[in-house]
């Protein structure tokens, strides 16, 4: 690996219960209550919770029947996007104060590469704990941050001393750190793949540093290479400032299940018509369509089509959402319907990067 890309200092910055944070901060009668962001129908799904319905076990992506049965006096707030976006850029824009290497990874959280920054700050600690507070002074919302050599070891401190704090893991801290870690808490590692590594007697990092490389292969197969260096530390990737947009989607959950491809194709032209303003809004559009449908046992079927031109007219891509729809009958009532564009027409232009001078010392 290059020295460079080993001695870079990454920040990963990222907002505590955002969504749920800026509902408090819009509407203090909110303040210091559980709120959800999101519905509390049948179908409801918690988009975000703030830290006091936190301590009810109330989490996002969680079923709004079941966050009320966890937190019967929780408060239901529908998701106000656009304001969320409004606060995100005003984030986004403190961040630049000090790098132009910021690499968005949602509306609230985002890397920063500050190896050579704006500021002239050799700490990249110190760079975290002024971001933090000017966000906390000029927004009233609070952030946490992760501070390594790495995007990935970055994002895992990120959470250690959450809300409103940060975790610097400076370079020669970096495996023992690894090391100690529950195998769940790594990064891109979920339930599932922890269950089976459970099963397999790895537990913590040492124990899957413990495992060679076929070992790990023959069980995950290419996944596997992947954990054996990431444990190692061995897995650098630059911050990328210039993320290339690889879909544009839209899709709706309904309150009642539907049964008839007359009613589908009824909300799939809606659909169609505000995919099209997405792919107007972001001036691209693309070559394949997917209709992605889920059933009400949550069993989900995509099905593709690739043209032969760019499209992303509301007419073509429901005439398109049609034949994919009628392609094979549907195998059961449907809750959610979407579809997306893919195989963009975006070229993306390769940047030059400044060289970076190599540290021997790497102040954190």
């Amino acid at each position: 690996m290059e020295e460079e890309l080993v001695n870079r200092k990454i920040i990963h910055v990222d907002m505590d219960a955002f969504y749920a944070s800026v509902e408090q901060l819009d509407n203090p009668e909110l303040r210091g209550k559980p709120i959800a962001v999101g519905g509390a129908s049948e179908r409801g799904v918690v988009s975000a919770a703030s830290y006091e319905a936190r301590k009810f076990n109330v989490r996002s992506a969680m079923s709004g029947v079941l966050a009320r049965k966890n937190c019967p006096h929780l408060i239901f707030v529908k998701p106000r996007f656009e304001r969320y976006k409004e606060i995100s850029q005003k984030i986004r824009a403190i961040f630049y104060d000090y790098t132009d290497l910021v690499e968005p990874l949602s509306l609230d959280e985002a890397y920063l590469d500050v190896t050579e920054n704006k500021k002239g700050n050799p700490s990249a600690s110190m760079i975290a704990k002024e971001i933090r507070q000017r966000i906390a002074d000029e927004l009233n919302l609070n952030a946490s941050a992760g501070i390594s050599n790495s995007k990935f070891v970055a994002k895992i401190a990120s959470d250690i001393n959450k809300p409103n704090g940060q975790k610097t893991i400076p370079p020669e801290e970096v495996i023992p750190f690894l090391e100690e870690l529950p195998i769940q808490k790594f990064f891109g590692i979920g339930k599932v793949t922890a269950t089976r590594m459970f099963n397999l007697g790895i537990f913590t990092g040492l124990d899957l540093k413990s495992k060679t490389e076929e070992f790990l292969v023959t069980h995950f197969k290419k996944s596997g290479s992947h954990y054996y260096h990431l444990v190692r530390g061995n897995y650098y990737s630059k911050v990328k400032p210039h993320r290339e947009r690889k879909s544009v989607a839209a899709e709706h959950t309904f309150s009642k299940n539907l049964t008839s491809e007359i009613f589908m194709m009824e909300k799939l032209e809606k659909i169609s018509e505000e995919l099209e303003k997405r792919l107007l809004r972001n001036k691209v559009s693309g070559k394949t369509v997917t209709l992605k449908i889920k059933y009400s046992d949550f069993k989900t079927q995509t099905r593709s089509k690739t043209l032969p031109y760019f499209i992303k007219e509301k007419a073509i891509l429901l005439e398109t959402v049609k034949e994919l729809l009628y392609q094979e009958k549907v195998l059961n009532s449907v809750r959610l319907l979407g579809i997306s564009v893919t195989n963009l027409n975006i070229h993306s232009k390769k940047t030059v990067e400044k060289p970076i001078d190599i540290q021997l010392k790497f102040e954190f």
